[in-house]
């Protein structure tokens, strides 16, 4: 577990959401956007209110990804040690997917890894993918960052073939996650390389005790999240239950386990004020979405940690934190895939 910990500030870019950002959306076509990077900002983040809803998850999934922006970068690194050496690498890898990138921060760091490669940032919001190319742009990279708009698996390999595919946190929110998976490996050459980020532990950022309602609120939290996103699943199109084995699910996408590896995300107490934002904007979306899976004494504790003008909230407090760990799952096509 390698910690990239935040030093003054965001770390800058970010986990990519997916296409979508929720489960009904088919986050980025991922996050718990999802983005993915990430972007996993609570139970729910994809559209469901509006345009003010979208507007709100497209916020809440940028500011996820800018506090992930370490992790991606070493997370591209780790990918690029994984094609072997650095002169080997560079000629391996000349077209990259990034599938449910979001605001494109995995794009970014992607394309920092790979300097050769072009980068294709894949999701299913139009105005988050107006953000990956304003982002590029910035950064001197317009010329080889460009973005699709896709919202079904099936839609992964139509960018392909493609050398290597990063995805953040999209399966989980697709009905048939092993569908998806073969949908993905079938747009890698020869060689490739699929890299999954899935899972890891949730982000804690309150002690047990905080001062005010019940002990072990974040607990409570969790659970309920846990919850709401099992019931989610449940309803989504094609809803396939099965073993969340990623090494497994990979190996029969026709693929071979290549490696997997946790990263740790870090943000110390007391916490610069970007950070603080985007716990604000998590517990608000978390208190909007949960609904009567809380009960009475920990929705009144929520709403106190989202009082911006008191001592004891989230924008305030000394004692909050920001710890979360992302693990990278990745296989590699061994062989070529059969004509027809």
């Amino acid at each position: 577990m390698t910690p990239t910990q935040g030093t003054g500030g965001l770390a800058g870019d970010a986990l990519g959401a997916g296409p979508g950002s929720e489960p009904e959306r088919g986050r980025g076509p991922a996050r718990e956007a999802g983005p993915d990077t990430g972007r996993d900002t609570g139970p729910d983040t994809g559209i469901h209110g509006g345009h003010e809803a979208e507007h709100q998850a497209e916020h809440a999934a940028e500011q996820e990804a800018e506090l992930h922006a370490g992790f991606l970068a070493e997370a591209a690194h780790w990918l690029h040690g994984l094609f072997g050496p650095a002169d080997r690498a560079t000629a391996a890898v000349r077209r990259i997917l990034d599938v449910g990138s979001g605001p494109g921060v995995a794009s970014h760091a992607l394309a920092d890894a790979f300097p050769e490669a072009h980068v294709v940032a894949v999701d299913r919001s139009a105005a988050l993918l107006a953000r990956a190319e304003a982002r590029a742009a910035e950064h001197g990279l317009a010329g080889r960052i460009s973005t699709r708009r896709a919202d079904r698996p099936e839609e992964f390999a139509r960018s392909g073939p493609v050398d290597l595919i990063w995805t953040g946190n999209v399966c989980r929110h697709l009905g048939d996650q092993q569908a998806a998976l073969r949908s993905l490996a079938s747009a890698l050459r020869p060689g490739g390389l699929l890299a999954v980020a899935e899972r890891g532990l949730p982000p804690r950022f309150l002690p047990r005790d905080i001062g005010i309602g019940r002990p072990g609120l974040q607990a409570r939290l969790d659970a309920a999240v846990e919850e709401q996103v099992t019931a989610r699943r449940s309803r989504l199109p094609g809803a396939t239950s099965v073993v969340e084995d990623w090494p497994c699910l990979l190996a029969s996408a026709g693929l071979v386990p290549a490696g997997t590896r946790t990263f740790l995300i870090e943000f110390p107490a007391p916490l610069d004020l970007p950070v603080r934002r985007h716990l604000h904007t998590r517990l608000h979306r978390l208190l909007a979405d949960l609904g009567d899976r809380l009960d009475l004494v920990d929705r009144l504790t929520v709403e106190q940690l989202l009082d911006g003008d008191a001592c004891t909230g989230v924008l305030w407090r000394p004692d909050a934190f920001y710890l979360t760990a992302v693990t990278v799952h990745t296989a590699r096509l061994c062989r070529p895939r059969p004509a027809g």
